[in-house]
């Protein structure tokens, strides 16, 4: 029986919702071990929230992009 695909982390799932729902983002602060992530609103780019984490998950779905536009 094939295996299902593991749910995406928590901090993955919060920011493919956003993105989902027409929001913007753009990396604030990147280091090896962690990534903070201005969460905008798609209307005039303000933020709403900031997103932190340490996920691996959320760190490949965001490579080496500066911004979700990119």
């Amino acid at each position: 029986m094939p295996q299902k695909a593991a749910p995406p982390s928590s901090a993955l799932a919060a920011l493919l919702r956003w993105e989902e729902r027409g929001g913007t983002w753009a990396v604030l602060n990147r280091s090896p071990r962690e990534l903070t992530i201005s969460l905008r609103t798609c209307t005039a780019g303000e933020e709403v929230e900031r997103l932190t984490s340490d996920d691996t998950d959320l760190a490949g779905h965001v490579g080496d992009r500066v911004r979700s536009e990119e």
